[in-house]
């Protein structure tokens, strides 16, 4: 089983990836999975992989949430997590694990795959250019060969290359800043070249948007994925004035 969060793409590629490779056809969307309750059961000798995007140099909260809240049948006899970033993952895998905890539950091996950057709602942030996006997805096919050996072969270990620097600043006290103060979606705004198609109520993972009057609207429950910004066709959507003009990624 192969459970996944992805907004924008990054980390539905390295779930299908895996998946495939894997020759593990069980894939459960995490939000779809929360919304609907859905327990997890594991057959013996069952390998559980969980893969996500890293927000805030940790674990999204609803992948975090889910995790402890899931109701389990069985045990996995092994489990592994692959998290997606932009640059670095902190302290990921100690929150992660801790959360495995709850449930009783022990990671065996932990992987981390640098992918094109998708979070832009502060001054500074920007996507990478298309040069270095690609160079990132490059970079992680092959990873993701080397990976899947290590995973046939229960392989245990932290083999993550991306933790960085400051990471107990970064993981345990900016991250709360970041969801108290920032993780809001009273900030989107939408332009006049809105054509009303609703592909970004479609794809959001939170099923948070709807549609009123041909536009959207945001109903409060975001974790700012960003999945509206990027696909929408005609760049019509922003987060303030942070995003303008800062164009747009998805995989």
């Amino acid at each position: 089983m192969i459970l996944w969060y992805s907004g924008c793409g990054n980390s539905r590629f390295v779930a299908d990836q895996l998946s495939a490779k894997l020759s593990d056809s069980n894939m459960v969307f995490i939000p779809e999975a929360a919304r609907n309750n859905t327990p997890l059961q594991f057959q013996d000798n069952e390998i559980l992989g969980i893969v996500f995007p890293v927000y805030s140099w940790s674990v999204p909260k609803l992948v975090s949430q889910f995790l402890r809240k899931a109701k389990i049948t069985g045990r996995p006899s092994y489990i592994f997590a692959a998290c997606t970033c932009g640059d670095e993952t902190g302290l990921t895998i100690r929150h992660l694990k801790k959360d495995l905890r709850k449930q009783g539950l022990t990671l065996d091996a932990f992987f981390s795959f640098q992918m094109p950057e998708t979070y832009i709602n502060l001054p500074g942030f920007k996507l990478d250019t298309p040069e270095n996006a690609q160079r990132k997805i490059t970079a992680a096919k092959t990873q993701l060969e080397e990976t899947v050996k290590l995973i046939q072969q229960r392989a245990q270990g932290n083999f993550d290359q991306l933790k960085g620097g400051s990471s107990f600043l970064k993981s345990n006290i900016l991250k709360p800043l970041f969801y108290g103060l920032l993780i809001t979606d009273r900030k989107f705004t939408v332009s006049d070249q809105c054509i009303g198609c609703g592909i970004c109520a479609r794809n959001c993972p939170l099923q948070n948007i709807t549609m009123q009057n041909d536009r959207p609207k945001w109903n409060g429950h975001c974790t700012n994925c960003m999945s509206c910004y990027h696909r929408c066709p005609k760049n019509a959507i922003n987060f303030g004035s942070a995003t303008q003009g800062k164009g747009q990624y998805h995989f």
